[in-house]
Formats: structure tokens, sequence, C-alpha cells
């Protein structure tokens, strides 16, 4: 085998969080290309303005308690702290929670085909899907499992790889519409670092999840927010989900409807409602769009609280 054909077959490794897994139950097999930190792919740089770039093999437990990343963009400490558990955390890295494979219990299962795998359909349409997606975006039912990607959407960041030199969150994960993968990258690219905007100023930022148990679950709704509160007005506001859709998702119709709005009971509570704007869930899946929102329901009083 040469090394080209060795790459285009084998998957990259850098803790193997989640291709551990996926190898032990058989779904994924063949050769590996484990991955060493090089001075650009982990910890966490600063530029002039105030804006990070932050390694892809940084790991989420190092992004948790950098005390500089939570002052500048708490929503993303806030995420990369209330994912998995703590052993994970201290091990999975940024850019393996960015390009993780689903969840699906049909995906994880060897013995099933689906469209991830080279079927013809999604199992999970048919058949149990009560953890997939309230927005049904595609072919595949199954909400991306990357949390980092939804606060990362929330602050624009750019996503630099082997092969590219910055591309958006959208890019990488593509809309949903695919089905047959979870990401864009090519078998030989990997994700080198990610590049965030610069915090604005005065701005303040949540997150929070709604899961099924207290500790370990994969969230069922989660949103991270950014809001700028001035004389009490939303002068900006920024809202992205995860578990609710084949991608994460901006919130652009409560945007809409909170941009330069007062901060108060009336307008949270409708902008709140508009969280469920153009939501198509399956049969087992609507609760999600009362747990979603009731998430962004507190997280916009809790920006909207001096």
């Amino acid at each position: 085998m040469t090394s080209a054909s060795m790459t285009a077959s084998a998957e990259f490794r850098a803790a193997g969080t989640d291709l551990s897994e996926r190898r032990r139950s058989g779904v994924s097999r063949g050769p590996l290309i484990d991955l060493a930190a090089a001075p650009d792919t982990i910890g966490v740089t600063w530029g002039a303005d105030g804006a990070a770039t932050i390694g892809a093999l940084t790991s989420i437990a190092a992004i948790a308690a950098d005390p500089r990343i939570a002052a500048a963009y708490p929503g993303i400490a806030a995420s990369a702290s209330g994912l998995a558990t703590p052993q994970v955390r201290h091990l999975a890295t940024l850019g393996g929670n960015l390009a993780q494979r689903s969840r699906c219990w049909y995906f994880r299962d060897p013995h099933i085909a689906c469209l991830k795998k080279g079927g013809s359909e999604c199992p999970a349409r048919t058949g149990n899907h009560l953890y997939s997606v309230a927005f049904d975006l595609g072919p595949c039912v199954a909400p991306h499992p990357s949390t980092m990607a939804a606060a990362l959407l929330a602050h624009d960041a750019r996503i630099v790889t082997s092969q590219r030199p910055g591309i958006s969150i959208g890019e990488l994960l593509g809309d949903g519409s695919n089905g047959t993968s979870d990401h864009a990258l090519a078998a030989d690219e990997m994700i080198r670092s990610v590049e965030l905007s610069a915090p604005l100023p005065g701005e303040r930022a949540l997150y929070k999840r709604a899961i099924s148990r207290s500790h370990a679950e994969w969230p069922l709704a989660e949103v991270c927010a950014r809001a700028v509160v001035t004389s009490g007005t939303f002068q900006f506001i920024r809202l992205t989900a995860g578990g609710i859709a084949p991608v994460p998702l901006r919130l652009a119709a409560c945007e809409a409807g909170l941009q330069g709005k007062p901060a108060g009971a009336a307008v949270i509570a409708e902008a709140a409602r508009l969280a469920r704007s153009g939501a198509s869930p399956l049969p087992m899946t609507g609760y999600k769009l009362d747990l979603l929102e009731g998430v962004v329901h507190d997280l916009l009083e809790r920006l909207a609280t001096p």
C-alpha cells in the first residue's frame, strides 16, 4: 500500500475518545494515523485585538480551565465545561470534538446499514428516533454531536485545516442536506486550529443544555447565547443551538425578535417562542422544542439581568 492510498483509507487519531469506541464496536476498521502535537495545533494564542486562536489538539479541559478564555469567551468555556465527563474532557481535543461521528445508535451498530455507512436509507427515521432531530433538514435524522461546534458558530469561528486557510462552521459541517457524512473534511485533511472573532465591548455569553440525566449525558437541546444589552435594550444578540438538527443552527428568528428591542419579559417570552421557527419534528421529537424554548428563555432572562 502506498502512503497516499493508506492516507485515503486511514483515520486520524488524536486522543481517540470517540474513535476507540467505534473501533471496539467494529464500526470503524482499518489503519490509523496518530497525530502528534505541533506548535500551531496546541494551546491558545491571542491577537492584538483580543481575538483567540485555539490549536485543534488543545484538550477540552484546557479550554474549560483557561481563565482568559473564560473572560473573553465565557460561552465557549461553559460549553467545554458542560460536555461529556471530566475524564473525557481531559483527553478529548477541540478538533476531535468538531470531527466526531454521529452518536445515533443505528450508526453505532455494526450490523445495521445506514446512510453514513453506505446504506440507502436512515433506519432511525422509521425506527426509534427519540433522541433525533426536531429540525428535519435532510435524509439523516441524527443530531450533530459536537457541542463545541454550536458554541463556535455563535462566534463566527473560522476553521484552519491542513488544506484550507480558513472555512466557516457551515463549510465544515454542511447544511444538513447531505446525510452521508458528519463533516466535509477530505480523507487526508485534518483540523489544525480554530480562529475566533474578537469579543464585542460589553458582551456577555452563556451556555445551557437540557439533558435526561444529571451527568455524562448527550444534550437533548443546547444553546450558546451572546448579547450586548445597553440601557435595557438588546444591542446585539446571537443564539446558536445544538442537539436539535443535523448541524448546529443559528436561531435567526429569535435574534430578529430581540435585536434593538427592550430586554423585558414580554419581548423575551415571544423571542423564546420563536426558537421553534422552521421546526419539523419527527413523531417522537416534538418534546425537544419545549426544551429548546425553555433553555432560550432562561438564557435570555439571565443575559437581560444586570
